[in-house]
């Protein structure tokens, strides 16, 4: 059974970079096939994916989060994370980090969440 576990800062200053680390157990994130998610859920909005790490370390980003967004890997902790420069209040949300896989490109396992606020 793979888990993932979000972890981080719940409140964020305007301006800084917001960073998340997602611990995973139960499962390695260089099997084979695996793709690893950050996506958020604004208060009152839809979910939005932000971008992921392959298996292989390729990065995709989404395009309206591009020019802020980092995500990395630390494969002898069997961790990836999520930096978010120049946050404003508009970034917070929930953050999710979750797998799914090349095959089926279907989420099939999440980290319970993470509320991070951005407020001076």
């Amino acid at each position: 059974q793979v888990q993932l576990q979000e972890s981080g800062p719940g409140l964020v200053k305007p301006s800084q970079t917001l960073s998340l680390t997602c611990t995973v157990s139960g499962g390695s994130i260089t099997t084979s096939d695996s793709i690893w998610n950050w996506i958020r859920q604004p208060p009152g909005k839809g979910l939005e994916w932000m971008g992921v790490i392959r298996y292989d370390g390729t990065t995709f980003y989404s395009p309206s989060l591009k020019s802020r967004t980092s995500i990395s890997r630390d494969t002898s902790k069997n961790q990836f994370s999520l930096q978010l420069s120049s946050v404003t209040p508009e970034d917070t949300a929930v953050y999710y980090c979750a797998r799914d896989l090349v095959t089926t490109m279907e989420y099939d396992y999440w980290g319970q969440g993470t509320q991070v606020t951005v407020s001076s």
